[in-house]
């Protein structure tokens, strides 16, 4: 935290440091690849193939008509009776949800009675706002509270104003309620008994442990490390009973009941013990962390658009980065996503010399005159140029960098909202994983793609060669605030993020806000934070008034009667989503409306970054309980993630598990003792073969070499390798690496191998011995290339049960059934063929118990015996 180690703090928005901008990171470094903005140029300039980009207010072309006479000598256009049976088909308008008389006949005077209505509902809301506003600064603000109050604004690092939190809580009488453990947002009861119950389990297997090292482990010992496991897995979830309710933080300016703080640090102390002891092996930590983070989720914080308002970001971003609260997940849209660019591209240390005012100097987007942009206004419709946006943006983004690239420097992942300029495609959420390829600065300014403000573009993507080509067919995208500003959904589903933290600054919401009941770290002011703000009349009207200004926004929306400038569907920059779990709201000022598309000057800016921290210091504290746990967790995963292998090697067939039975029964081979080794990590009977299968071969890949001339051995019966072949390389550092060498070495030669061509059962017509096979030193490719012979496992059958094998046919079933039905045709050549291949017409296997079938069934059937066994022996 910021007030324990001062040392890790930037320049304050007002020291002379911050104003240098000599001592800005690559602050004389454009990153500017004048071959990457040409080829952006150019997909600019690329028609878009999409059919939702024609002008459907332009009349359909008419067919061409082929112009005839009936004859030579009547005329071309002669005058036809009009058949009255025929009426023209009706003509489809270009937009189909716009159609109707009664629609067009009362669309306008709908459209102007709620606009009306609209109108003057804000005007009430306005002077209701404006009457809560004298209430508080004229009945409650006064005396010793006013003067704790500026005290607390006026402070500029955190340090200081905990302080000045801390006697407006004392003079208040907050103190009390934290002591008090009843309160009706959270379990009182369910925490208390928990949190005991988990002080006392916790103290008593720390004791365990540490007799352990003198005396053997009893059952006791692992018993109350079990409980406490337990307990931790059912109580370390998002909101547990409640504990993490903001209502618990919005009755104090600083911290929350004891109560619910000794519970957080208790579980604190419990995931440290957890994560450091000797009594749970890896595996077991591994997914013990992978289900607390499950259950627990991921922080994330959400930066709003907002055009210049955006740059209050600065200063929230600031807060959080001093207080090292800085999440690992981060969004952005329009402006707040040019922010969340800087954030996820540099390292915390050039992070903290960048959040400074010296940071206007870079900060050129608007530095064309009024008349170049009316001009470029009036010639394309936008007021900026996008090629030039793209090279000033450029510095923020560290040049072409990728969401991938940015992950792997920064750790952090980056997210930008991003609408298509088409009605028709749904909104992206761009990341490392959803876009990996895609050019970070090409995204910001899809984001930011205001209409009328800058046309849509061209997202980019870089190839593997490094150069650019257009991303997503050459679409274009524009404004992620018109749709989703901020992506809760999306964050919920690609990274499991259970708790947000919202900057909202955008104008047209930043008006409408407002927490009747006290929001985290502002209590309400009014009978000492146990009321609502102006009362419960006041606060009744307002919440009235916003709701019924809401729904007449939805009306409109819903009966398709908002006009839709420059082609644009307006409506949801109302109706989302704009709020989280912590909604920080920058306090602006009027000035901030006239520079809403102005350049900020490094004193605007020291102002905005102060305002910024400002808000953000009374978060802090809620912020910092949830994230002692989250980075704990996260740390867990960190530590016990398996590490993986780049050579391609064994771990990109095999799991974890496999790979760790391949070594353990390598090591049993060569100590002596052989164990069957199981298919996969479990020998379950799903998974493990069943007895007399002729896939009922260990797979420690110990090939036996069979001896020329020798009994079979039983089917499994293991011969070891020599152990300085199957000795895994001395010199590889990592279990994959191993396991590959190890693998590799195997080769196994002519003689004995396991490739060796399978002895067959009828002789060759040929004399001449057969031709060495091309593949006898490679590899098997399949598991049932390493099996024994089909012969050998005939006779190992009969050998089990005590008889003497027969002579089989090796014939494929429609084999068989053409040399049964050989006995109807009269050639003696056949038949002769036929007896000397199959030991005669009328030769049969011996039955055993009075059943023929014990052969078919321990084969899985004599007609599918050519497909067990491979297609050489199906086709002889």
């Amino acid at each position: 935290m910021a007030d324990v180690k001062q040392e890790t703090d930037g320049p304050t928005p007002y020291s002379a440091h911050a104003f240098d901008f000599t001592l800005l990171p690559d602050f004389n470094n454009d990153f500017v690849n004048e071959a990457d903005f040409a080829e952006f140029a150019k997909a600019l300039a690329a028609p878009e193939n999409s059919p939702s980009t024609e002008d459907l207010s332009l009349p359909l072309p008419e067919a061409r008509k082929f112009i005839t006479a009936l004859n030579d000598w009547r005329p071309v256009h002669q005058r036809v009776r009009r058949r009255r049976r025929h009426k023209k088909p009706l003509r489809r308008g270009k937009d189909e949800t716009r159609e109707g008389f009664v629609y067009a006949l009362l669309k306008w005077p709908l459209l102007i009675i709620v606009f009306g209505w609209l109108l003057f509902l804000g005007i009430l809301y306005m002077l209701t706002r404006l009457y809560i506003y004298l209430y508080e600064h004229w009945i409650t603000w006064r005396g010793r509270r006013q003067r704790l109050r500026k005290q607390l604004q006026s402070a500029t690092t955190y340090e200081e104003w905990i302080r000045g939190a801390r006697e407006l809580d004392t003079y208040l009488g907050n103190d009390s309620w934290k002591q008090a453990e009843e309160y009706a947002y959270y379990d009182s009861k369910t925490i208390r008994r928990v949190r005991d119950q988990m002080v006392g389990i916790r103290q008593r297997a720390q004791s365990d442990e540490n007799r352990r090292s003198n005396e053997n482990s009893t059952a006791n010992q692992q018993k109350a490390f079990e409980e406490l496991r337990g307990l931790v897995e059912a109580c370390v979830k998002n909101n547990f009973v409640g504990f993490e309710n903001p209502r618990l933080y919005s009755e104090t300016y600083y911290g929350t009941k004891d109560l619910v703080q000794s519970f957080v640090d208790e579980v604190e102390a419990s995931l440290s013990y957890l994560l450091r002891t000797n009594q749970l092996d890896q595996e077991s930590k591994r997914a013990l962390f992978k289900h607390l983070s499950t259950n627990f989720g991921r922080t994330a914080l959400c930066l709003s658009g907002g055009a210049t308002f955006a740059y209050y970001h600065f200063g929230v971003a600031k807060a959080l980065l001093d207080a090292q609260l800085m999440p690992e997940v981060i969004t952005g849209t329009s402006g707040g996503a040019l922010v969340a660019a800087l954030l996820c591209t540099r390292t915390e240390d050039e992070l903290k010399k960048l959040l400074v005012p010296a940071l206007a100097h870079r900060i050129t987007a608007c530095h064309d005159d009024m008349l170049t942009w009316f001009k470029r206004w009036y010639r394309t419709g936008a007021r900026f140029d996008s090629v030039d946006w793209a090279k000033r943006c450029a510095w923020f983004t560290r040049g072409s960098m990728t969401f991938r690239e940015a992950y792997n420097q920064t750790g952090r992942i980056l997210n930008v909202s991003c609408v298509p300029s088409d009605p028709h495609s749904p909104t992206i959420l761009a990341n490392y994983l959803t876009s990996p390829d895609c050019v970070i600065w090409s995204a910001v300014l899809a984001s930011a793609a205001v209409p009328g403000i800058l046309n849509p573009v061209v997202l980019m993507k870089k190839a593997k060669d490094g150069t650019l080509v257009p991303y997503s067919f050459g679409h274009k995208w524009k404004d992620g605030s018109l749709r989703t500003d901020i992506p809760l959904k999306a964050l919920n589903l690609h990274f499991n993020v259970r708790f947000s933290i919202v900057s909202q600054v955008n104008p047209h919401i930043n008006l409408f806000f407002f927490s009747s009941r006290g929001s985290v770290g502002r209590p309400v002011t009014h009978r000492r934070g146990r009321g609502w703000r102006g009362g419960f009349l006041g606060s009744a009207i307002e919440q009235y008034l916003k709701l019924d200004l809401t729904k007449w926004l939805k009306v409109l929306r819903h009966l398709e009667l908002l006009p839709r400038p420059l082609g644009q569907d307006w409506s949801e920059i109302w109706l989302q989503r704009f709020s989280g779990t912590i909604t920080i709201w920058p306090k602006s000022i009027p000035s901030d409306f006239y520079y809403i598309l102005s350049d900020p000057s490094p004193q605007r800016l020291a102002r905005m970054i102060h305002v910024g921290q400002q808000s953000a210091f009374p978060k802090l504290k809620f912020i910092a309980n949830r994230a002692k746990l989250e980075h704990l967790i996260q740390q867990g995963r960190r530590q016990t993630r398996p590490a993986r292998t780049q050579d391609g090697g064994l771990a990109n067939i095999l799991s974890e598990d496999d790979l760790r039975g391949l070594l353990k029964r390598n090591k049993s081979d060569q100590d002596g003792s052989v164990a069957p080794y199981p298919f996969s990590g479990t020998e379950s009977s799903s998974s493990s073969p069943r007895p007399g299968s002729p896939v009922e071969m260990p797979l420690s890949f110990s090939f036996a070499k069979q001896p020329p001339k020798r009994a079979l051995a039983p089917l499994t019966t293991q011969v070891k390798l020599d152990p300085s072949r199957t000795a895994p390389h001395p010199e590889s550092p990592s279990l994959s690496q191993r396991l590959s060498g190890w693998w590799s070495s195997i080769s196994p030669t002519r003689e004995g191998s396991l490739s060796k061509p399978r002895p067959r059962l009828r002789p060759r017509k040929s004399t001449s011995p057969p031709p060495p096979s091309p593949y006898i030193n490679d590899r098997p490719s399949s598991m049932f290339e390493l099996r024994l012979s089909r012969e050998q496992t005939v006779r190992e059958i009969y050998a089990r049960a005590g008889e003497a094998p027969a002579h089989r046919r090796t014939g494929s079933f429609l084999k068989e059934m053409k040399r049964q039905s050989r006995v109807f045709v009269d050639d003696s050549d056949e038949e002769e063929d036929s007896s000397a291949d199959f030991g005669g017409a009328g030769h049969r296997r011996p039955e055993r118990d009075g059943s023929s079938d014990d052969t078919q069934d321990a084969f899985g059937g004599a007609e599918e015996d050519g497909q067990m066994f491979g297609d050489d022996e199906a086709e002889d």
